[in-house]
C-alpha cells in the first residue's frame, strides 16, 4: 500500500507531482489558507508524512493525532512552527528547505531600506491621493544610505547577501553573532557587541532567528541606544521584536523610522503601527518570488521523497532521530 502523504495546502509546482511518483497525495485544504486546527487534526489522522508550511503550528497534540506520522516536511527555512522536541520523542524526522530563500530574502531587505531611507510608501501615496503639487527643496525629504553605516544582527546567509548588496553602497559594515563570520569580515564588516551595534549603525538589519535568546531581542532598551536618525528593518522573525516598544519608538521619534516583513503575532501587528507613516510594512514577502517558491515546494518534496525511498533526507534538522 502506498504511503499516504498530507499537504497542508495548495503549494507550487514541482512539489505534489514529485510526491505523486511515489505515495499518495492528500490535501488538507484546496484554498490559498492555512487549514484550521480541526481540520488539520482531521485529516491527519492517517497519514505518513505531512508537509506543512510556516504557518502551521505543528505541537504535540498534532502530532498525537498523528500516530502513524514518521515525518514531517516544513516548507519553510525556519521551522519554529513545530515541537521539534515533542517530534523527535515520538521518533518524527523534522526537515526544512534552508538556503533556498536566501538571495530573495536579501533583496527584500535591501527594498525596506530603500523605501524607508527615501519615504518611498510615502511618496507613491502623495501621488496618487493628488497632494503632490511639485517640486520643493524640502519636499519628502530621506536620508542618504550610501556611505552609512549597516548593522547586521545575525551573521548568516541572508545576512551575508545583504551585505554583499551593500558593498555596492560603499556602507560601513557591522555585524553581531555568537562567533566571527570569516564570509561578513571578508566584506569588511566588523565584529561588534549589540549595544555597539545598536549606537552605530544608521540601519539595523535582523536576521536571527527565532529562539528563546532572541525573543524580543529589540526591545525598548535596545530602541533607545539607537541613533533618532536610525532604521530597523525585520526580515528575520515578528517575535524577534517587541512591537508595542517598536510602535512608542516610532511615534516619540525614538528611531527615524521601521521597514517590516514580518510581525510579532502575523497577521495581526501591533495596536497604532498602521498609523506610523515613518513605518513601512510588507506581508510576509522575504521568499514572494515565483522561481523562490517554487524552489522551497520542490526541496520539501525531495526531503519527502528521499524518506519514501530509503535515503536520508539532506536537511533533517532534529538528526538524533536517527
Amino acid at each position: 500500500m502506498a504511503a499516504r502523504v498530507l499537504i497542508t495546502r495548495p503549494i507550487p509546482e514541482p512539489g505534489a507531482s514529485l510526491i505523486e511518483r511515489v505515495a499518495e497525495v492528500a490535501m488538507c485544504v484546496r484554498e490559498d489558507r492555512s487549514p484550521t486546527r480541526d481540520e488539520l487534526i482531521a485529516a491527519i489522522a492517517d497519514a505518513d508524512i505531512l508537509l506543512c508550511l510556516l504557518t502551521e503550528t505543528i505541537d504535540a497534540e498534532i502530532l498525537d493525532a498523528a500516530p502513524k506520522c514518521k515525518l514531517v516536511a516544513n516548507m519553510a527555512v525556519g521551522y519554529n512552527n513545530i515541537d521539534v522536541a515533542a517530534a523527535t520523542r515520538r521518533g518524527i524526522i523534522v526537515t526544512n528547505t534552508p538556503g533556498v530563500l536566501t538571495e530573495a530574502t536579501a533583496d527584500l531587505t535591501w527594498a525596506l531600506i530603500l523605501a524607508s531611507a527615501r519615504r518611498v510608501v510615502e511618496g507613491d501615496e502623495e501621488m496618487r491621493t493628488g497632494r503632490f503639487h511639485g517640486w520643493g527643496p524640502f519636499y519628502m525629504l530621506g536620508v542618504d544610505v550610501f556611505g552609512k553605516t549597516l548593522g547586521l544582527v545575525g551573521p548568516g546567509r541572508i545576512a551575508q547577501a545583504a551585505a554583499r548588496r551593500a558593498v555596492g553602497f560603499r556602507m560601513n559594515l557591522l555585524y553581531r553573532g555568537r562567533k566571527a563570520s570569516p564570509e561578513l569580515e571578508e566584506l569588511g564588516a566588523k565584529h561588534v557587541e549589540l549595544d555597539d551595534l545598536l549606537r552605530e549603525s544608521d540601519f539595523v538589519s535582523l536576521h536571527t532567528p527565532l529562539n528563546a535568546e532572541t525573543r524580543h531581542l529589540i526591545d525598548r532598551r535596545a530602541l533607545e541606544l539607537m541613533k533618532p536618525t536610525a532604521y530597523l528593518i525585520n526580515t528575520a522573525r515578528g517575535p524577534v521584536v517587541d512591537e508595542a516598544a517598536l510602535v512608542e519608538a516610532l511615534k516619540n521619534g525614538t528611531i527615524a523610522g521601521a521597514g517590516l516583513d514580518v510581525y510579532e503575532d502575523e497577521p495581526r501587528i501591533a495596536e497604532g503601527l498602521a498609523a506610523c507613516p515613518n513605518a513601512t510594512l510588507l506581508p510576509h514577502l522575504g521568499s514572494a518570488t515565483a522561481e523562490t517558491r517554487s524552489a522551497m515546494a520542490r526541496i520539501a518534496a525531495e526531503n519527502v521523497v528521499a524518506f519514501l525511498t530509503g535515503s536520508r533526507p539532506s536537511n533533517t534538522v532534529n538528526p538524533e532521530v536517527y
